[in-house]
């Protein structure tokens, strides 16, 4: 397993995150990709990003482990209609104190069955994800058990909840709801 030591501290490489993190949870864990990125002109690769999939009944123990690793630092969740399926999509970083470069962007995919449109909250992990998760609950209708606010984020409160704007099928907001701009 790839580390190196930061201030005592063990820092893993994103291979060796994957390797913990399929070692602790098995066929929860899949799809693995380890991203190479550049910034500026050069193409340099100057850092790598951490994505795979977790079973939605193990992210809360999911993040448990980042934890163990590092401060999973929260940016926001995004989410994709898929057909049959929401994908939410929680993007963190882990390592922010060892330095530019050598953090490590780590993004957990989630999918969401519409037939059961639930996930649990961070928010008692992570308090600062409330905003995300409810812009995501107006936005595609996902209920993230255990958010406390539920309350709509930038629609307005006399909106028809059953109409989802970021969703790709019946429920997405029909011709009468869209605007062209000039």
């Amino acid at each position: 397993m790839e580390c190196y030591i930061h201030k005592d501290k063990v820092v893993l490489e994103a291979e060796g995150i994957a390797e913990r993190l399929e070692s602790l949870f098995g066929d929860s864990v899949s799809n693995f990709d380890i991203r190479d990125f550049s910034q500026g002109s050069s193409g340099e690769v100057t850092g790598r990003h951490l994505w795979f999939t977790v079973e939605r009944d193990r992210l809360l123990d999911l993040v448990d482990e980042l934890g163990k690793l590092d401060f999973p630092h929260f940016h926001v969740v995004s989410g994709d209609d898929e057909g049959e399926y929401v994908v939410l999509y929680y993007h963190f970083a882990l390592y922010r104190s060892v330095g530019r470069g050598k953090s490590l962007p780590v993004t957990v995919c989630v999918k969401i069955p519409k037939s059961d449109l639930s996930v649990p909250s961070l928010f008692s992990r992570i308090p600062g994800v409330e905003y995300s998760e409810r812009e995501i609950q107006e936005m595609f209708g996902v209920d993230h058990i255990g958010l406390p606010n539920k309350g709509l984020v930038f629609l307005p409160e006399d909106w028809n909840r059953e109409v989802l704007p970021w969703r790709r099928d019946e429920t997405a907001p029909g011709d009468d709801l869209v605007e062209e701009l000039s």
